[in-house]
């Protein structure tokens, strides 16, 4: 995103210049599927497409922002948010969960834009929480606590917009860094940045289907998980090791599948972080692998199109792993590529993904981004 368009667009709104522009990420996860509402261990990348607000504070409670995307406005009073619907709603949510937890906002005129694609599960509301946070922050001149605005936004989503999210895309947004995936504790919150291997590509490939039924097959997938855990008398699987699993007998067939997959993926995620750091792209790729096939068989959640595009991927001689990613059902997967076969690879996937399922894929190589910052202007603090 230009800087300078944003800037224009608000000068032309506002006939001023803005003094803040921030933005937030959307993510990717690269490993890590169905672990986070079982306190475990996550892998998600912040991918360089963003939400971008341009802001200057008022001497106000009034917040009037401007979707550039949308072309409609949204203008309310800090002193008195109500439930409404729409986009704005992320923005409200954060603004009343920020001042329910202490923060003392001033109101701002903004205008947004962004380019995370919606519905493709790449957290597009994430990065719209996170870009809210970032700019009350620089125009109430508050410090930036990446993991406490991860929570607020949270909440945002949970408690206003009214969707059960768990942390990890908010974490993501909020703390990543340029080069690195966020290896997180989802139980502590505690994070490493785990270097991504030199020479090699992510890329996220949309299926063209979107998810139906998830919220009832991932409430059951979520029971099924808790009644593993009650049966292994811990809080949650994340404390269950791969040999304790192995020891078992008398879990359900179908709950003994749900467990394993999230016992092993824990599993993953840490040799994974171990691969990254000795930068072993080929370990990687293999447990890229090795979790589609645990979320197909033992979790399944994926379809038929999320098994036909990482077929695809994985027959590509620069591909070094690929899995679905996000909740399943449909929406994206994503596949660690050797950087110099980019190009190929993205043609053989969508003309194979094509020819297989005659629907069009939608793909992105991404780089790993930035978390939440300040573009231009400085804190206030």
């Amino acid at each position: 995103m230009e800087t300078k368009t944003l800037e224009q667009s608000f000068s032309a709104y506002f006939n001023a210049k803005p003094e803040f522009i921030v933005r937030a990420p959307g993510r990717v996860n690269l490993i890590g599927e169905h672990t986070d509402y079982n306190d475990g261990f996550v892998l998600p990348m912040a991918i360089d497409h963003a939400v971008w607000i341009a802001l200057t504070p008022r001497t106000d409670f009034t917040v009037c922002i401007r979707s550039l995307d949308l072309d409609v406005d949204s203008v309310f009073d800090l002193q008195s948010l109500s439930k409404g619907e729409g986009w704005s709603e992320y923005i409200k949510g954060v603004a009343y969960f920020l001042q329910k937890t202490g923060y003392e906002l001033k109101g701002f005129n903004a205008v947004m834009t962004g380019d995370v694609p919606r519905g493709a599960g790449l957290s597009s509301s994430a990065a719209v929480e996170l870009a809210t946070a970032r700019a009350f922050a620089a125009g109430s001149g508050f410090a930036w606590d990446a993991a406490q605005m991860a929570r607020i936004s949270q909440k945002a989503e949970n408690d206003w917009v009214g969707v059960n999210c768990g942390i990890m895309d908010q974490m993501a947004s909020a703390a990543s860094r340029k080069g690195y995936a966020l290896f997180l504790d989802c139980r502590t919150l505690e994070y490493q940045h785990a270097p991504l291997p030199e020479n090699s590509s992510v890329v996220i490939l949309d299926t063209s289907t979107r998810r139906g039924l998830v919220d009832s097959a991932y409430n059951e997938r979520r029971n099924q998980c808790e009644e593993a855990a009650r049966w292994f008398g811990v809080k949650a699987l994340r404390d269950v090791s791969v040999d304790e699993f192995e020891k078992r007998s008398g879990l359900s067939e179908v709950v003994t599948r749900r467990a394993r997959h999230v016992i092993t993926e824990n599993a993953r995620v840490l040799e994974a972080v171990q691969a990254m750091k000795v930068g072993d792209v080929q370990r990687l790729g293999e447990l890229f692998n090795a979790s589609h096939v645990s979320l197909r068989d033992d979790f399944e959640v994926t379809n038929e199109a999320l098994n036909q595009i990482v077929e695809c991927a994985q027959s590509q001689p620069g591909c070094y792993g690929a899995r679905m990613t996000g909740a399943g059902f449909g929406g994206c997967a994503v596949a660690l590529v050797h950087a110099e076969s980019t190009q190929e690879f993205t043609n053989a996937v969508s003309a194979a993904y094509r020819k297989i399922s005659g629907l069009d894929a939608s793909v992105y190589v991404c780089k790993a981004s930035e978390g939440a910052s300040l573009v231009e202007g400085e804190n206030r603090t």
